[in-house]
């Protein structure tokens, strides 16, 4: 028997080389781009030739780029990294609808094992496979003609020029075209596989560079307690996972998704936004005392935010996670990770939300004084394996998708999977309500939930979450709130509550409300943007 070995490949000169995977990035790796803009630019003869143009264009702009880093033994390297690069972001882009802008890198950098590993997939391997690691191969086994330098060096030239002319001569050709994409379809040009992805990770070190030059933030130096505040309280606030509003039934949603919670004497909060659309950017922007406007994640970083203002105040804090961590929000409290068996009771073998309820009554037991809040941050929706998110009892919404590539399901399977999250969510819900009822007697109790952003569940075409805020679909954006009052809670700030909970509220109302809870005065909190009442000197 014959020994399989891949055919010898003819020796071509690096300008070749760069010109051929060029060429193969622009045309395999970009079809959600090409798609996209077939969509947005009706097929008509003008607009084919078009489209036949952005491909030109990105053709050229590939070969420019890589023109300047692929020199001597850098050639083949460069354009492996680039190929392998690019099949990995064409698989995201095309099976969730993804953009990789530098919020998404920064999520990524954030992403622990368990979440990657829910993430590996037939289809992932074999978009690899075909658009990374055989053309790779190729690239690897060909072999190089060495001219002399001068005569490199007028190839290059040469090429460079070409590549510039037709750049320059696209835009030239279909000037109004361009004009008009490039200033109302950004979202299109972030679609461009691998050069966006690129620009963005460089973006994402620029920020990061500069975030080593803020200077600390103290916020609320002045934050205390009225002495005359006597009453005890005990907050659990649950920050959710991509969990989207309008799969709630307590928001209409037609299958019943909140069937405990709508038991409870609850506050929802049918119009809540979220300041983002990853957990990156939401977790830490939900605690900062900056707006969405105003938020910069390495700006919040060395900024106190709510958590410790209140721990300054002399409030007890633990923070409980079942998620990948607090996105630097609990850096300086108490911090507990229940992704683990060895911490977390309830894993079978997936570490349940409800377990990081264990052993809480013990924690307020040993705390005979003061204030206290718990934050509980959930595994939640998180996706793309739902399935894998809630106990088998949960199960009530079937058929389900079992897998976690979502193009081999139905997208009612999708949804009936997402939805039985919820379904879970509302018993974990109910659960804490249960525990701060025990607890009545000695605290003034309350709950409060929030989702850190949305998810989309395949409607047009997209799923997950993470687009480009100005991109994202409502979807993504709209989360669930709602909030429980213990028997004891100060009822005079609950006074206006049934007329803002129908106002829009957002993310940038959680930092003021958090501070209002515990009674706090300080020049940082803003009572406008307080959910509950506390203006009034009664409350204060």
């Amino acid at each position: 028997m014959k020994r399989f070995s891949l055919p010898a490949v003819r020796a071509l000169s690096s300008t070749e080389l760069i010109v051929i995977v060029s060429v193969f990035v622009a045309l395999f790796s970009n079809t959600a781009f090409f798609s996209s803009a077939a969509k947005i630019y009706s097929l008509d003869a003008e607009n084919i030739l078009f489209i036949l143009s952005l491909f030109a264009r990105i053709t050229a702009v590939f070969i420019i780029m890589l023109l300047v880093v692929c020199h001597k033994f850098l050639v083949k390297p460069v354009l492996i990294v680039f190929l392998l690069l690019s099949s990995l972001i064409t698989y995201f882009m095309n099976q969730y609808g993804i953009i990789v802008d530098y919020r998404m890198i920064d999520n990524v950098l954030e992403t622990d094992f368990a979440e990657v590993r829910d993430l590996i997939s037939f289809p992932l391997v074999k978009y690899v496979f075909f658009l990374g690691i055989l053309p790779s191969v190729l690239v690897y086994r060909v072999k190089l003609r060495r001219p002399g330098r001068k005569a490199e060096w007028f190839s290059r030239m040469k090429l460079a020029g070409v590549s510039v002319f037709v750049i320059v001569g696209v835009y030239l050709a279909f000037s109004a075209q361009y004009a008009s994409s490039f200033r109302m379809q950004r979202g299109l040009w972030a679609q461009v596989n691998p050069t966006h992805a690129i620009y963005s990770a460089g973006k994402l070190v620029r920020i990061a560079v500069k975030s080593t030059t803020f200077p600390a933030m103290i916020v609320g130096a002045d934050a205390k307690i009225p002495e005359r505040d006597r009453d005890r309280e005990l907050i659990i606030m649950v920050v959710g996972e991509s969990v989207r509003a309008d799969h709630f039934s307590l928001n209409g949603y037609e299958r019943e998704t909140n069937p405990l919670l709508k038991r409870e004497k609850i506050v929802n909060f049918p119009d809540f936004w979220s300041c983002a659309t990853t957990t990156a950017q939401s977790v830490p922007c939900i605690f900062s005392h900056y707006t969405r406007g105003e938020f910069d994640r390495r700006k919040a970083k060395v900024a106190d935010n709510a958590l410790d203002i209140l721990s300054r105040a002399g409030v007890s804090i633990l923070w409980r996670d079942n998620n990948s961590s607090s996105k630097g929000v609990a850096d300086r409290v108490t911090y507990e990770s229940f992704q683990s068996p060895k911490t977390n009771p309830i894993c079978d073998p997936e570490c349940r939300d409800e377990g990081m309820l264990s052993g809480l009554q013990n924690y307020i037991d040993q705390r005979p004084t003061g204030d206290i809040l718990i934050v509980l941050h959930q595994k939640g929706n998180h996706g793309p394996a739902y399935y894998k998110r809630y106990p088998a009892a949960f199960e009530k919404f079937t058929p389900v998708c079992k897998t976690s590539d979502m193009g081999a399901c139905s997208n009612q399977e999708v949804i009936n999977a997402y939805d039985n999250v919820i379904l879970y969510t509302d018993y974990f819900l109910s659960r804490v309500i249960k525990l701060l009822k025990k607890n009545d007697e000695a605290f003034e109790t309350a709950m409060v939930y929030v989702g850190d952003h949305g998810e989309s569940l395949g409607e047009n075409g997209l799923y997950l979450h993470a687009l480009p805020y100005f991109l994202a679909p409502d979807t993504q954006k709209h989360v669930p709130a709602v909030m429980w009052f213990g028997r004891n809670f100060d009822r005079e700030s609950l006074a206006g509550i049934e007329e803002t909970r129908k106002k829009r509220l957002s993310h940038d109302n959680m930092f003021s409300t958090l501070l209002g809870l515990f009674e706090i005065r300080s020049a940082a909190y803003d009572p406008k943007m307080d959910i509950l009442d506390h203006s009034s000197p009664e409350n204060w």
